[in-house]
């Protein structure tokens, strides 16, 4: 039996600016409250856990912003570790060879979708 889940649609694909600000959202992990985004980097949708891989606390340092000032990182705003955005893995900050945990996420017809799986779920009504 399979344990994914339908794709949830996250936003419409013209909501994601290249380097800009990132769609954040509300899901399960493990039956828990627990907070996701999903932006663009080099033309395609990444998304994440929004937890940094040093300890355990959310890295935006305002809703929806996760990227330095040139645009080529993720950056935790509580510990500075730097992500690099194509694959999650740290690659510089107190968290070097940690990763950020992937979300599966696809882009067609002007839709962004994440494909719930696993320990991590649809916070439905959230």
């Amino acid at each position: 039996m399979s344990d994914t889940l339908p794709a949830e649609p996250l936003c419409a694909s013209a909501d994601l600016e290249d380097g800009g600000l990132a769609h954040v959202f509300d899901l399960l992990e493990y039956g828990r409250p627990a907070r996701a985004f999903v932006l663009r980097f080099d033309g395609q949708p990444v998304g994440y856990l929004n937890r940094c891989a040093h300890v355990p606390t959310e890295m935006d340092w305002q809703e929806g912003r996760f990227l330095d000032d040139d645009k080529r990182w993720i950056i935790c705003s509580i510990h500075g570790a730097a992500y690099e955005p194509r694959n999650g893995q740290c690659v510089g900050g107190p968290c070097v060879g940690k990763r950020l945990k992937p979300l599966r996420v696809e882009e067609r017809d002007g839709q962004v979708y994440w494909y719930p799986q696993g320990e991590l779920k649809p916070a439905f009504g959230a």
